[in-house]
Parts: C-alpha cells; sequence; structure tokens
C-alpha cells in the first residue's frame, strides 16, 4: 500500500527542486540579457528553457515533476545599431540576446508561486501529522 504522506512529501519537495531549477535558469537570462559576442558580428547569449515531464516513482506509486531538458530558445537576435560596439558587424549592426526581460520576470512570478505552494504543501502535511500525533498520545 502506498503511504499517502511520504508521497505528498516526495511530489512535493520534486516540484521544489524543479522550480529552484526553473528559477536558477531564469535568473541566468536576466543577468545575461544584455550579454553580447566577443567579436564583432558574432553570436551573443542565448535565451535558455526548461522543460518538464511527469516520470511515475515506483516505491510511492505517485507522479513526479522532472526537468527534461534545459534547451535553448530559437528566436531571432534583437539587433541594434550601434557602429561603436565591439561587437558590431561592418554595417554596424549589434546582436543582442532574444532575451525579453518582461517574459523572463513574468515566468519568475509563477516559478515562484510554483515553489511557495509546493512549500505550503509540506508544511500543510507536516502540521496534519503532528495533529494527529498530538491526537494519538491523547487518547
Amino acid at each position: 500500500m502506498i503511504d499517502p504522506i511520504s508521497a505528498t512529501f516526495q511530489i512535493s519537495s520534486n516540484g521544489l527542486s524543479a522550480q529552484a531549477q526553473r528559477l536558477r535558469v531564469i535568473s541566468e537570462n536576466l543577468a545575461n540579457a544584455q550579454s553580447t559576442g566577443e567579436t564583432a558580428g558574432s553570436d551573443p547569449y542565448r535565451r535558455k528553457t526548461v522543460t518538464f515531464k511527469s516520470e511515475m516513482d515506483r516505491a510511492t506509486g505517485a507522479d513526479l515533476v522532472q526537468i527534461k531538458d534545459i534547451g535553448q530558445d530559437k528566436a531571432p537576435f534583437r539587433i541594434e545599431y550601434d557602429p561603436g560596439h565591439p561587437a558590431a558587424d561592418e554595417n554596424g549592426r549589434v546582436k543582442l540576446p532574444n532575451v525579453n526581460t518582461m517574459i523572463e520576470l513574468s515566468d519568475m512570478r509563477e516559478a515562484n508561486r510554483s515553489y511557495e505552494a509546493n512549500l505550503k504543501v509540506i508544511s500543510q502535511t507536516r502540521s496534519m501529522v503532528l495533529r494527529t500525533i498530538d491526537l494519538l498520545r491523547s487518547s
């Protein structure tokens, strides 16, 4: 028989781990939002993306979220005219990362809320277990 308490802790802890990894990738994207190539005409930083997958844990029978892949966004780079920039090509155009700060901030808020929801589940489950133990002691 599957222990629902253990399964709840495991599901939530996997969710915490997945969202923490997602937050790290978002932070890297934000940190590199203005990182250009090092030489004239070279490609700048390319936005990273996180893909999740559902994986069943055989021990508990619970569906757990896992990181499937950390890929790269294939969206085109932004181009700006800045002939004095060291990464400018012969026409004075500089390729900038395909990172949209507003999208990253929105993704960060969503990942943060998912992280907090998993923390809340762990907290509530722990509280429920402690109350059950208190009830058993007083019986």
